[in-house]
């Protein structure tokens, strides 16, 4: 046996310690290197005994098997070694080995692509050329009643019956029936409307627009927003004199950019800049009114019942508090050259009142504002509708403008800080969002063990913005995660507050977290992640705008800082809870520490106490329930656990109930199994499914690895960042499961998903940089 562990391993008792070669002689062997130990001490019993095993011929029956299951070990070995030699499928053979879609949806004779198509149509032709099932039982038919996959289930002899007809259970059937087990899926409408470009940002194009009026590019007007709902707005620089009167900050109102002689532009008429020809001065023309006012000559109206002019929507009276919006008039885009009259947001209004949804501008042709309003309809230059734009006066003397349908407070009304749903998750066990590994089957194993929030993974708002299927998945919410959250990375202010705008419209979340920490190149180099640490002015942008486009509360998660002996998160954690996030979550790293240095848990107290009262959340080196118990003694509001939910998900039970769990290799061996099956219910059990459930199976194995059994430490606990030594196990399948070796990755796959196809590879996405 080898030496006791050196400093920077994990304490391994020494009696299971053991060298490499043999580690991987052992695991070649098959375990057989047990036998051989018990054959010998079958040697050295008394002669009686062996006689008497002699007489009942079980040595000789042992070494029969012995030598068949010798025989049949190298005859796999051999097949392995043919299998690796096999070329790949050509480019044309994948199409040609499936079943056409048509065919597995009972449609076979209306496939759109006619004599095109490139797949099978034959079902057949098609089981002739299917590999091999790999069980009997399939999970989906055995759970839901049904397999939606037919024919191309893996495991298609649990419920095919006579002339290849998928069976149903009924009764199993319909305790599912219209029961939504995955939210947050990706429509086909709404991925045609993103891809079009015909998804409407009103929320973000309006703090958009404040954002290009404010001064040095830092974001005012109705980006700010306040933790206290009685005070009065602050950091509206731009205009001093709305904040005292105490009135709601419109963008519109607030864009006042200077004209090259320093004069402020007239509100009335020139709210933004546009192109040059694009004013309509026929529009724009005033003529003065019964007391001097200038109106617009298109905008015109008869007098009321009292002799009050009033021109349409013009919002020169004063409007009672709370005034309802009138949702009517949002519309679509106008040609270049429209009116455009500004003078319809000329007026004072009460305090608290909201702005009216008509007012909301979207950008013209030529990226000129035009108040929809007067976006009801494509109409010819200076031709306003008066037929629309007629307001009668109501009972009360305010203008009555028809609506769609019943109003209530949530169309008119834009929610405050303080009336935003809260997240009460202070004390709650957080698993982290985990790129690769945190996928859907995974977080439904660690909510099983006691994880109280979880979060998607880390989705690109861009490729969310193009509608990409591959990114939305990242999305999808499984039924029992009932505090969820969504996780976005982005550089810039526009894409990521539409993205925001997006996900509150179309998705059900309890919060949206912004990546502050992603360290790797790709994201750090286009000014993401870590990187928005040292661009302020972006970031600061990016919050403001995405909480004020939210009606859930909005989280971020960020490092130390950006190099190793620089901490810079004390100092933008009291700005982070100004510009209006609900929580932030510090990993007790730097970027260029990646995970080669311990969690500064000392610094994460620290930040706790600034962040005062916001929450704070806590991360990094949790591996046990003692590690969990010194990070709550550091003042912080939670705890997330990221790497040590991927080596041992069961450390939320050990946590909750305050014990390390001695869990035997054949209950690893089962959780492995629950998350095959999870995994084929979420993507499929056909051919595809089965190889994706395979791939995240290995990619999660990497990091299972490195879990040492309570059994056979020295002392405990195990710490997260000690490389765990050569051991073997208690059994071949603990030994197995301690391998680093990708070869023993892929022979537990086997065990759980069957034999892997010739033209399966892998490779691990996450290197292994965990040690120091």
């Amino acid at each position: 046996m080898a030496a006791a562990a050196a400093p920077g391993v994990a304490p391994v008792r020494a009696r299971f310690l053991t060298s490499k070669e043999q580690f991987h002689a052992y695991l070649r062997a098959g375990g057989k290197e047990e036998e051989e130990e018990k054959e010998e001490e079958q040697v050295s019993e008394p002669p009686a005994k062996r006689v008497k095993a002699e007489e009942l011929g079980q040595d000789g029956e042992s070494r029969g098997n012995a030598g068949e299951e010798e025989e049949e070990r190298q005859e796999k070995k051999r097949a392995r070694g043919q299998n690796k030699s096999r070329p790949c499928m050509k480019p044309n053979s994948y199409e040609q080995s499936r079943l056409c879609p048509s065919v597995t949806q009972g449609c076979a004779g209306q496939c759109r692509f006619g004599p095109r198509c490139r797949f099978l149509h034959d079902v057949a032709e098609y089981l002739a050329a299917k590999p091999a099932d790999l069980g009997r039982r399939c999970v989906l038919f055995d759970t839901f009643g049904h397999c939606p996959y037919g024919v191309t289930c893996r495991f298609g002899q649990a419920h095919l019956g006579d002339g290849h007809q998928n069976l149903l259970n009924a009764a199993l059937a319909q305790q599912w029936e219209g029961k939504l087990l995955v939210r947050n899926g990706l429509s086909k409408d709404l991925q045609q409307q993103l891809r079009k470009r015909k998804f409407s940002f009103q929320k973000a194009e309006e703090f958009l627009r404040g954002l290009r009026g404010g001064k040095g590019g830092k974001a005012t007007g109705g980006s700010t927003e306040v933790s206290d709902c009685s005070a009065p707005q602050e950091g509206l620089g731009d205009s001093p004199v709305l904040q005292e009167q105490g009135e709601d900050p419109k963008p519109e109102v607030l864009q006042n950019s200077q004209r090259p002689e320093g004069d402020p532009k007239p509100e009335a008429l020139q709210n933004s800049q546009r192109a040059e020809g694009d004013a309509n001065p026929e529009v724009l023309k005033s003529s003065q009114g019964a007391e001097g006012d200038p109106r617009p000559e298109a905008l015109k109206s008869s007098q009321g019942a009292e002799g009050d002019p009033n021109p349409e929507v013009l919002q020169n009276s004063q409007r009672a508090e709370g005034a309802s919006k009138p949702e009517v008039l949002k519309s679509s885009q106008r040609p270049e050259g429209d009116a455009n009259p500004e003078v319809l947001q000329n007026s004072q209004r009460a305090e608290v009142d909201t702005k009216p949804e008509a007012l909301q501008s979207s950008r013209g042709a030529e990226g000129s504002p035009k108040p929809e309003a007067f976006q009801n309809s494509q109409r010819p230059e200076v031709d306003p509708n008066p037929e629309v734009l007629k307001s009668s006066q109501g009972a009360a003397g305010a203008p009555s403008i028809p609506t769609l349908g019943p109003l209530t407070d949530e169309d008119v009304t834009k929610l405050r800080p303080c009336e935003k749903k809260k997240l009460e998750i202070q004390g709650k066990l957080y698993l982290a969002p985990l790129t690769t590994c945190g996928n859907l089957p995974f977080r439904r194993i660690c909510k099983r063990f006691g994880a109280d929030v979880t979060c998607g993974e880390m989705a690109v708002c861009t490729n969310l913005l193009q509608g990409q299927s591959s990114e939305w998945a990242l999305l999808k919410r499984h039924h029992t995660e009932d505090i969820f959250g969504v996780q976005l990375e982005g550089a810039f202010p526009d894409t990521m507050t539409k993205c925001a705008e997006l996900l509150n419209r179309t998705i059900d979340v309890d919060f949206v977290d912004i990546n502050v920490g992603c360290p790797i190149d790709l994201v750090y180099k286009k000014g993401g992640g870590c990187a928005l640490m040292t661009r302020s002015n972006k970031f600061e942008q990016i919050v403001r705008g995405m909480n004020s486009v939210l009606d859930v509360p909005l989280t971020v998660k960020i490092r130390t800082g950006v190099q190793e002996k620089v901490n810079v998160a004390h100092k933008i954690i009291p700005r982070i809870r100004e510009w209006g996030a609900s929580m932030v979550t510090l990993h007790g790293r730097s970027r260029e520490q990646r995970y080669t240095r311990s969690a500064d848990w000392q610094y994460i107290a620290e930040c706790a106490r600034l962040a005062s009262p916001m929450p704070l959340f806590g991360n990094g080196d949790i591996l046990s329930y003692e590690d969990a118990n010194r990070a709550m003694q550091m003042g912080v509001s939670g705890i997330m656990i990221a790497r040590g939910a991927l080596i041992k998900p069961w450390l939320f039970t050990e946590i909750k109930e305050q014990r390390h769990w001695d869990i035997s290799s054949r209950e690893r061996f089962d959780i492995l199994k629950d998350f095959t099956n999870y995994g084929l219910e979420h993507w499929g059990s056909d051919t595809q499914g089965v190889e994706k459930t395979r791939k995240f199976l290995l990619e999660w194995l990497s990091f299972l690895c490195r879990y040492i059994p309570v059994g056979l430490l020295e002392h405990l606990p195990q710490k997260i960042n000690e490389r765990p030594p050569y051991y073997l196990g208690r059994d071949y399948l603990e030994t197995l499961m301690a391998s680093q070796n990708v070869d023993d990755w892929i022979k537990i796959s086997e065990l759980l998903l069957g034999p892997v196809p010739p033209s399966f590879t892998f490779l691990p996405k996450h290197k292994a940089n965990s040690y120091r």
